[in-house]
C-alpha cells in the first residue's frame, strides 16, 4: 500500500531586536540544531495562533506576530525505525513580530537546551547546524524587508469550531 504524500505544517517565528536573531538550540534525530522558534500547526488553531504557541513553549516569552514573512516548502530524507526511509515534507509559515515578555514559571519545551541570541553572520556561519534548511532563507528574506499582512493568511471559522482534534 502506498502512503498518500502530505506536507508536515510548521511555523516559525522571526525574531529581531538590536540586529541579532532569537534562536532555540534544541535536540533533534540529527544531533543538537539551531532553530527559529518554530514548530507544528495542531488541530483547532490558525498558523498565527500556532506561532504564538510554540514561540512561548520554546522561549518561554511572548510572541506577537506583525507580518506573514512567507510561506516555504523544504523536503528531506532520513532513515525510518523500520528500516524504510522517511521522506518528509515541511510547509512553514514563518512570522515575524515583536517578542514580548518572559513569563515566569514558565519551562522551555522538551528538547529545547537553550535560547540564543545571533547576528545575520553567525547564522550564516553555523549553517551545518541549522534544524531546517529554510532558517537562512528566512532570515535572508527578512532582511531584504520582505512582509505580508497577517490577513493573507485566512483562516475559515470551522478551524476554531471543531475545537482540537
Amino acid at each position: 500500500m502506498i502512503k498518500p504524500w502530505k506536507p508536515s505544517v510548521t511555523v516559525a517565528a522571526i525574531i529581531e531586536r538590536e540586529g541579532l536573531f532569537l534562536m532555540v538550540e534544541e535536540h533533534t534525530p540529527e544531533g543538537l540544531r539551531l532553530n527559529n522558534p518554530a514548530g507544528h500547526l495542531e488541530p483547532g488553531e490558525s498558523p498565527v495562533q500556532a506561532c504564538v504557541r510554540e514561540t512561548l513553549e520554546e522561549t518561554t516569552h511572548l510572541f506577537r506576530p506583525t507580518a506573514l514573512l512567507g510561506l516555504y516548502l523544504s523536503r528531506f530524507q532520513r532513515p525510518a525505525a523500520d528500516g524504510t526511509v522517511a521522506d518528509i515534507t515541511y510547509l512553514r509559515f514563518a512570522f515575524c513580530g515583536e517578542l514580548g515578555e518572559c513569563q515566569p514559571g514558565r519551562t522551555l519545551d522538551t528538547g529545547i537546551v537553550r535560547t540564543l541570541w545571533m547576528s545575520p553572520q553567525e547564522l550564516r556561519d553555523s549553517q551545518a547546524r541549522h534544524r531546517s534548511p529554510l532558517l537562512l532563507q528566512c532570515l535572508e528574506d527578512y532582511l531584504r524587508g520582505q512582509r505580508y499582512p497577517l490577513e493573507l493568511v485566512y483562516p475559515h471559522g470551522s478551524v476554531h469550531a471543531l475545537g482540537p482534534a
